[in-house]
């Protein structure tokens, strides 16, 4: 991880060294700030590289950025960005199509190699997040992945997949969790193409980043929320699990007699047989086996 930070330079030099070596050098856009403002400017940023990506977060002072033709010429990035806003609000324009703002805690999508414009809303300045995943890297090809304009992540129902991603890829890159931090990357990868019309939901790579969207949602949620719900409840969360698992499984012995029995602990989340047996035993004080046939009696 490489973290930098305005301190390690002279006051009057912080802006100029920014716009020149930072801005300019490592991440190919040319930053402009009126000079009876630069005195008091401050810039840090932290720039990781995990899964095959980069996720860098930046905090400045207010200034006016631009990805212009020719820093496009001089830095292409061939990348797919993905923006989480932290800050008080940012504003983006000058590219194909409308200006658009972006609220705090919001997501946008973009391509790197087309111009745009943004500042900050707020005097607050930036707060950002930013994962760029190189187009080489995204098994999902599609010529249309360098039309990407900067757009709002707008789908109410994969924004908050996003954010759950990009809360467990920081996680990983904590911990040193490469390979979550690989299918993380992709994941976020292509919710940005099924938010863009690029990916069908319904396909193998669409149902992958879902699926791992949704894991993590549901893994933050527990650990976030529902152990406070169930501390005054009479059953734990995993008894709680437990017990709609086994009604699940009398369930699927009901609907499905000819099938087998371990074949239904498997599918009801049990990954040892013994355990199901004992656990049902203990809950309705007979065997599954003898249940289904109870079960065939009454009918």
């Amino acid at each position: 991880m490489y973290r930098w930070c305005t301190d390690e330079v002279e006051p009057h030099d912080r802006f100029d060294y920014w716009r020149e070596v930072r801005a300019k050098g490592l991440f190919g856009v040319t930053a402009e700030l009126a000079r009876e403002r630069r005195a008091d400017f401050f810039g840090e940023f932290s720039l990781r590289q995990l899964g095959g990506a980069g996720l860098v977060e930046l905090k400045a002072s207010p200034y006016t950025v631009e990805r212009s033709a020719s820093d496009i010429a001089s830095a292409p990035g061939d990348a797919i960005c993905v923006y989480q806003q932290l800050g008080s609000g940012g504003w983006f324009g000058g590219m194909r199509g409308s200006d658009f703002a972006i609220a705090n805690g919001s997501f946008a999508t973009s391509h790197t190699d087309l111009p745009y414009r943004t500042a900050p809303l707020g005097a607050g300045g930036f707060h950002l997040r930013i994962l760029k995943i190189p187009v080489s890297s995204i098994p999902a090809q599609d010529k249309r992945l360098r039309e990407l304009a900067p757009r709002t992540f707008d789908d109410p129902t994969l924004a908050p997949l996003l954010g759950a991603c990009f809360a467990d890829l920081g996680e990983a890159a904590a911990d040193g969790g490469a390979a979550d931090a690989t299918s993380l990357v992709q994941a976020l990868a292509h919710l940005a193409l099924i938010e863009r019309g690029i990916l069908r939901p319904g396909s193998r790579r669409g149902q992958a980043a879902l699926r791992t969207a949704r894991h993590s949602q549901a893994r933050r949620l527990i650990a976030r929320h529902l152990h406070m719900l169930f501390e005054t409840a009479e059953k734990s969360f995993s008894q709680t699990v437990t017990d709609e698992r086994l009604k699940q499984s009398r369930r699927l012995m009901r609907e499905a007699p000819e099938r087998l029995i371990a074949d239904i602990a498997t599918s009801c989340g049990f990954e040892s047989l013994a355990t199901y047996y004992r656990v049902f035993n203990a809950a309705y004080g007979m065997a599954p086996g003898d249940f289904r046939a109870q079960d065939r009696e009454g009918h």
